[in-house]
């Protein structure tokens, strides 16, 4: 190489690395922005378009969806955790529950693409999965707290939080703007049937094993497009 291109090579890097940082965070501002409006079923187009950028730049800053799901949600599932911590932090623990399960369905209900992401996996998805993991481990902890007070229903199971979830995300989606609040009708229905003393028992509990294969199944339908169309 002469010495003409090196001169003319070295000044050109940092505006390069500059604009593709801006590039990064206007795409990451811009999928905040069609998600919590559309939802995960939102295409990766529509989000580039959103942002002011070309496909090729979009797919060279986040190749995959799962990708730029971990990047936009990773500050939601934080949120989510601190929920957790907060409600275990309640000196009682069936308020902190309660609590809890308010924070998590409101999160749901401000923002479409979260009340998806809390319905779904993706295992791709790093440092989104570890904090999902790290929540879920610390509402085991707020689960048998609450059952000791004898307020939570003894026959309540770990994965009907993740039920509570995907009918809560069914709802805020069905409503959307023409009744916003009904879901919290339907999450204190939900809250009042599991105060202990239980009014009769459930079915069985599916286990977290089949809901996390449903989850699996729903994430990566959401971030695979059809056959034929491109994401």
């Amino acid at each position: 190489m002469s010495p003409g291109a090196q001169q003319s090579d070295g000044p050109a890097a940092p505006p390069l690395r500059k604009d593709a940082e801006r590039n990064r965070e206007r795409i990451i501002a811009a999928a905040r922005s069609v998600f919590a409006r559309d939802g995960l079923s939102a295409s990766m187009a529509s989000v580039a378009r959103e942002a002011g950028v070309g496909i090729a730049t979009m797919f060279r800053r986040f190749p995959t969806k799962e990708e730029l799901v971990d990047a936009v949600f990773s500050d939601r599932m934080d949120a989510y955790a601190d929920a957790v911590t907060l409600a275990l932090e309640d000196p009682d623990p069936w308020h902190g529950f309660v609590g809890y399960i308010e924070t998590a369905c409101a999160m749901q209900a401000a923002d479409n693409g979260f009340a998806d992401v809390l319905t779904m996996t993706f295992p791709t998805a790093k440092v989104l999965e570890q904090r999902r993991n790290e929540a879920y481990q610390a509402m085991l902890r707020l689960i048998d707290r609450a059952k000791a007070t004898g307020r939570l229903r003894e026959d309540f199971d770990p994965s009907d939080l993740v039920l509570i979830h995907m009918a809560n995300a069914g709802v805020v989606n069905a409503t959307g703007d023409a009744a916003p609040d009904a879901w919290r009708r339907v999450v204190a229905l939900m809250i009042q049937s599991l105060e202990a003393p239980a009014r009769g028992p459930l079915p069985a509990s599916p286990g977290r094993e089949p809901l996390y294969k449903a989850m699996l199944r729903v994430g990566q339908g959401a971030t695979t497009p059809p056959p034929g169309k491109s994401s």
